[in-house]
Formats: C-alpha cells, structure tokens, sequence
C-alpha cells in the first residue's frame, strides 16, 4: 500500500504543477472554462465522493481538479493506465490516482485488488479527503449517460462502516461538458450538483446493503442526468448532434454563444425533440433526414453552416485573403517550436483506437514533454545568440504565439469555406441546401 499513501494539503510542488498544467488547460487547450455551482461543494475536509460523467478520458478530471481549487483530490481510475510505463504508473500515484480494476478488462482475479485500493480510500474519506470516481467505468464517445457500476456506492458505505458509521459522507454529482471533443481554443464546463448525504441510509445499510446503494445511486444519477446533456436516442445522435449544432450557430448570430446557455438550450432541444418523436414520430424521422441531408452537403461542398447567415462579398474576401499573404510570415515564425505540439500529436493519433483519447494525448504529450523541451531549447539557444532578456521575453510570448499559429490556421480554414460557397452560392445544389436548411429550421421552430 505504500503506493498509495497520500495527503490531504497540497505541497508546494504539487501546487506549482497544478498551476502549470492549468494555464495551458485554461489559456491554452482551451478558450474558455467554466466551473458552475462550486458554492454547492462542501467545505473543504467533509468527507466527500464527487461521482461524474465521463466523456473524455483525462479532460474530465483535470475540469473537477481546476474547479475544486486548492484540494488535492484522490482519483480512481482504470487499472491499465498504470501499466503503460513504470515511470508514469509512479506518476499518476505521485498525483492522487489510484487503479481500478474491472472484470471485463483485467478479469476476475484482478478484483481482489480492488479490496485493498477501497479499504484505503474509504480511510481517506474518513479523514475528510475528497476522492472522484466516475461510475460509467469508462468514457462514452458522445454526450450521453452510460450504465452506472455500484462501485462508488460500495465505496461511500464501506467508508462509512470503517467509522462505526459515526461518520457522515456526502456524494457530490457533477457533470462535464464540452462544445466539441476534439477542438482545441473551444469551451468546456463542470457543473456540480446538490450534495447528498448517504448518513439517512446507514441503517438501510446494515440490513439490506445493496437496497440501500440502488437508492443513492437513483438520486446521484438523476441529479447527473438532470445536470448533463444526456442523448438517448443513440440510432439517431448524429442528425440530433447536428441538430444541436445548428441551433446553437443560428444562436451566435444574436451573441448567445456561451456554453453554459447552449448546454441549456441543447437540454431543452432534446428534451422537444423526444416529446415530438412520441407524439409524430414520422415528422421527427422528416427533420432528421433534413439534417443528415444537410450536414452531408455541407461537407462535400467544404462550406460553413453559418455561412448561409452571414456570407461574405467579394471584398471581404479579397481582404482576408490579403490579411493572410500580409500575415504569412508572422504565421511562419510563430511555428517554432509550437508546431512540434500542435501537430506532431495529430499525426501519432491516428494510431489510436478509442478516439475520445485524442484530446488528453495531445494536451499530456504537449504539457509533459514536448513544451517544456522544446521552450527550454529555444530559450537556451535564444539566450546563447542573441541576449537574456530577449530569451525571457521570447519564452514567456511563446504560449501565445502558438494561439496566434492556431488561429491563423483556422482563419485560413474559414477563409477558404467562405470562397468555396461564395463561387458556388447560385448553383443548383447550394440553393437546395438552403432551401433544406430554412425548412430544417421551421420544423425546429414548430418544437417550441
């Protein structure tokens, strides 16, 4: 168990990690983060179990880290991460994670494993440690709520019986969000719940032990579902995601673009589009074959959705692509060394198999290896040719100018999308898919 001896105060070490990872998770990676309802978390050395959705592998605990500041939570996690490398198996225990091992993946015998790591934590619950787990027991590829493990149930009421159930231990809901998995510079949220205290329940517990967890797991996973963006229908999410989508870009024309607003208006959406599916469900098959339709001619024509609201004219055009010759060079400078992290990890990522892994390989390999060698390269060489404080100065700017070669790219991207429907803006195929499009819309509008 020495592994997992841990503490409940940060060091200071701890502390200047945490604040470097979360520059570049909250500046960097992303444009903008939301932390909602932290009034509702519990002072910090309650015992507490913050149980989440999760929907993208290493996002969803640094979201719940950088949101509970300055704790130092415990946070369980599938067992096969720590088996990657010996080195990054000590790192992760170093940070608070602990393994946990499940019958489909490291089958049976492994589970006995699970008995100590839950004797442990349920210790540091006791001496009022927060601990996250996520009782999907794995990530989901979409915005949707998977089954729930009782493992976290398990967990909070052993707890409670290591203390003579003296003690009382609180469960937090909590649930991510993010307005696209795989992009950087976009946003991302955490929002908790009400706390629920399993104290009411001990006594359930000691004679009907498993009655006692599927009635807290009822109230922690209703909470959940009523805090998330929760797509049930999963033979149709992708016409509804664009659905979504579409809504949320002709929302951003009158500013309603924040995501915490779009989270509750997708919410609603859903919500409209299951009511009209019971009721006409041949009107709903019709509104999502629009959309499927519509974000298929989309992509073949390399345009915008919100182009067909807000198209730009011959000048406009010529003058961004003018801004982007004129920018060129500046764009060529801030490469170095950013593009080692921008997109060297795209280009390993291929290899992967489970695609929800993309964004915490890109943001791991960038934070742990690629940035700090690559700065502190470039900033020794900068030092050695030119002077120190140039070096200083060069180094502190080269976060930002790798926001500058992001977003050069990206208006290069949209640039081209705007050229591409404003050659083909009086072709037949463009005027069908805004015709599909305005009737799409109607249809929508019709929910409400």
């Amino acid at each position: 168990m020495s592994k997992m001896i841990l503490t409940n105060k940060p060091g200071i070490l701890y502390r200047l990690f945490k604040a470097y990872l979360r520059f570049f998770y909250d500046r960097i990676y992303y444009r903008r983060t939301y932390s909602l309802q932290t009034d509702h978390i519990p002072v910090d050395g309650t015992p507490l179990l913050i149980v989440s959705n999760h929907q993208n592998c290493g996002h969803d605990p640094l979201g719940i880290l950088f949101a509970i500041r300055d704790r130092k939570p415990a946070f369980i996690a599938r067992a096969d991460v720590f088996t990657y490398h010996p080195l990054l198996a000590k790192f992760l225990y170093a940070n608070g994670m602990l393994p946990a091992y499940r019958i489909a993946y490291e089958g049976e015998a492994a589970l006995n494993k699970n008995k100590e790591m839950l004797r442990h934590t349920g210790r540091e619950l006791l001496n009022g440690r927060t601990v996250v787990m996520y009782p999907e027991a794995g990530h989901q590829d979409k915005h949707w709520l998977g089954a729930f493990s009782f493992g976290y149930t398990r967990l909070a009421f052993e707890a409670a019986a290591l203390g003579n159930f003296r003690t009382e231990i609180f469960i937090l809901p909590s649930c991510n969000h993010y307005a696209d998995y795989f992009q950087l510079q976009e946003q991302m949220l955490v929002k908790f719940g009400t706390p629920i205290s399993i104290k009411p329940y001990y006594e359930l517990y000691k004679t009907k032990p498993r009655t006692a967890q599927r009635e807290v797991n009822t109230l922690v996973r209703k909470q959940i579902e009523d805090l998330m963006l929760d797509i049930r229908d999963l033979d149709n999410y992708q016409a509804i995601d664009f659905v979504c989508k579409a809504v949320a870009d002709r929302n951003a024309l009158s500013g309603a673009e924040d995501l915490p607003g779009r989270l509750l208006s997708d919410r609603a959406l859903v919500a409209s589009l299951a009511q009209a599916q019971t009721n006409d469900g041949a009107a709903v098959r019709e509104i999502y074959s629009d959309a499927l339709t519509l974000q298929e001619g989309i992509r073949e024509m390399k345009i915008n959705n919100r182009l067909f609201d807000r198209p730009f004219t011959w000048g406009a055009l010529a003058g961004r692509s003018l801004l982007l010759v004129l920018l060129l060079p500046v764009w060529l400078f801030s490469l170095w060394p950013n593009v080692l992290h921008l997109v060297a990890p795209a280009l390993l990522q291929r290899r992967m198999t489970d695609k929800m892994f993309y964004g915490t390989f890109i943001y791991a390999l960038s934070v742990l290896i690629t940035i700090p060698v690559f700065y502190t390269l470039t900033f020794v060489l900068t030092w050695i040719y030119v002077n120190l404080w140039i070096a200083l100065i060069y180094l502190v700017s080269l976060p930002f100018w790798g926001l500058f070669a992001w977003y050069y790219r990206k208006f290069f991207m949209e640039t081209r999308q705007a050229w591409h429907y404003h050659i083909h803006r009086k072709t037949e195929k463009l005027q069908a898919l805004k015709k599909i499009r305005t009737d799409l819309y109607n249809r929508l509008d019709e929910l409400k």
